[in-house]
């Protein structure tokens, strides 16, 4: 990979996606569509929404050129699900569609990538035997879908979503360069440049929202583009486990956050403050905190995520990490709760 090219693409994409968030902005402000405070919001002002579909557009356009330039196999099951995700979701930003809609329209494109792509493999024991085909592709459909919907619940206050795509393609990115996979790297180095210049106005304060056409897309993504590898490559056979450690913050406290409001018999669809990233806003700690908060904690996992494949080494130093973090995020909770009952 031609690391200086990359530099140059991140430089021209992190531009382009900054300037068409600044008109969108303007876009969506003489429109009206804004998002309204409630008693559920981590937000005390109105405030544009729907600036994520510049990530999507600029990342998606740039991939196909390249592929298209370069000759690169285009992996057109990988942007067919992609559109159907971004297309819905900007729908659903302008006017709220019903969830079955979303959720019927997230498989089809889950299923769209699988079918084009392969599943990913999924091994089972200390003996790494892999499971029958038609397992994989049930477990790699319903990971997508989690994915998509898990990156949309943790979207909550400024800049959080944006610093966790930050780490995530410079991982993928770092991986892709690694293997010599040339479509992983380049996808997730134009990412990380558009998510960047979204950034410039998605940090507190906030002057527009991500929304779901850009949550959405995220989560498709970071779910599948492990799925871009060459079949039976290094990459492919890890990018399962890879995809969960990468996103590893916003999967364990959407994860964690359902089984609890399951617990409790909570309508799980109603929108809620629940997450620990927003019980952290609620004590009063500002959305940048909490943000570099979960940044760190994701990076630190990629870091590690990233170099033990690299050196040989298996996955397990960064499942360690992980549980490190799992295991902060809950006591973090559990501070809070304390804290909370001694003040009532």
């Amino acid at each position: 990979m031609n690391t200086p090219y990359l530099l140059i693409l991140a430089l021209i994409t992190a531009g382009i996606s900054a300037v068409g968030v600044y008109f969108v902005r303007k876009w969506t402000l003489g429109k009206g569509m804004l998002d309204i405070p409630n008693e559920r919001s981590s937000h005390s002002e109105p405030t544009p929404r729907g600036g994520g579909i510049v990530i999507a557009l600029v990342s998606l356009t740039a991939f196909t050129i390249y592929s298209m330039a370069f000759r690169q196999e285009i992996a057109y099951g990988f942007l067919a699900g992609a559109v159907l995700i971004v297309v819905v979701s900007w729908i659903d930003d302008v006017r709220d569609l019903p969830p079955v809609v979303r959720i019927a329209v997230h498989l089809i494109a889950a299923a769209l990538l699988l079918v084009d792509r392969g599943a990913y493999p999924i091994f089972f024991g200390g003996q790494m035997v892999e499971v029958s085909g038609v397992l994989e592709f049930v477990i790699s459909l319903f990971f997508i879908v989690w994915f998509i919907n898990a990156y949309n619940f943790m979207d909550g206050i400024d800049g959080i979503a944006g610093v966790q795509a930050l780490t995530a393609s410079a991982g993928w990115c770092a991986l892709g360069v690694l293997s010599g996979e040339a479509s992983i790297a380049v996808l997730a180095c134009l990412i990380f440049a558009a998510s960047l210049g979204f950034l410039i106005f998605n940090w507190q304060p906030a002057k527009i929202f991500m929304g779901d056409a850009g949550s959405a897309f995220l989560g498709f993504t970071f779910s599948g583009i492990g799925l871009l590898s060459s079949p039976g490559s290094g990459v492919r056979i890890l990018a399962f486990p890879v995809a969960c450690l990468l996103l590893w913050p916003f999967m364990f406290d959407a994860f964690y956050t359902l089984f609890k409001r399951l617990l409790r018999h909570e309508k799980i669809w109603h929108a809620h403050r629940n997450h620990i990233y927003q019980q952290l806003v609620i004590r009063g700690y500002s959305h940048a905190t909490v943000s570099t908060f979960y940044g760190i904690l994701a990076f630190s996992i990629t870091i590690v995520a990233v170099t033990m494949p690299a050196i040989g080494h298996s996955l397990v130093p960064a499942w360690v990490a992980a549980a490190a973090a799992g295991l902060l995020l809950l006591a973090v909770e559990y501070s809070i709760a304390r804290r909370r009952a001694s003040a009532e």
